[in-house]
């Protein structure tokens, strides 16, 4: 993935890949935990600021994605993500090195049909998709999105400014806290 986005950059587009431009689980369940918060809470913490940094980031932050389908079947996070961004009209690249497959030559239909069932087997060709993709159309706006999605785009959209300005783990830490309090307020309503 990190060579899809050097390629990507390299052809002017800016990227977000998640393990790279994201927080690190690890560091942040550390401080978390150092602040006195137990193991389930702290995980749940986390997992609930990455789901909704993630969903702000293909939802509103994006105008297109990439999908790695190599490997039997795709990494789940990535089929989740592939989803929303077709959900949200965005155009998607796929993209599948390997020929291992659940279905003999074939990736799952749900999957290969969010991509026009066109895959692109190299990295210069994600590249060249995604520049003819948006030569040829103007990004969609999302349109109007049920609740629980506008309220976890905008949960991330705070999270994903004040991870931007946190100088420290213990900015990132406040900032994730920040957002479960927030997000949590708001699913109570």
């Amino acid at each position: 993935m990190a060579e899809i986005a050097a390629a990507l950059e390299g052809a002017g587009f800016r990227t977000f890949l998640p393990p790279r431009d994201g927080f690190v689980f690890a560091e942040v369940r550390r401080e978390l935990l150092q602040s006195g918060y137990d193991a389930s809470e702290a995980g749940r913490m986390v997992q609930s600021a990455i789901f909704r940094l993630d969903v702000f980031e293909v939802v509103h932050g994006c105008q297109g994605l990439v999908v790695n389908l190599n490997g039997r079947v795709p990494d789940e996070g990535g089929v989740a993500e592939a989803a929303m961004a077709w959900m949200a009209g965005k155009p998607l690249v796929l993209y599948k090195a390997d020929s291992r497959s659940l279905l003999h030559g074939y990736d799952n239909a749900l999957v290969a049909g969010l991509g026009e069932f066109v895959a692109v087997s190299t990295i210069p060709e994600v590249a060249y998709a995604f520049t003819q993709i948006f030569r040829r159309r103007t990004p969609e706006r999302a349109g109007l999105l049920p609740p629980p999605v506008r309220a976890a785009v905008e949960c991330g959209r705070r999270l994903s400014a004040a991870l931007a300005a946190a100088k420290s783990p213990e900015e990132v830490t406040a900032a994730i806290i920040a957002a479960t309090r927030l997000a949590t307020a708001k699913s109570t309503r």
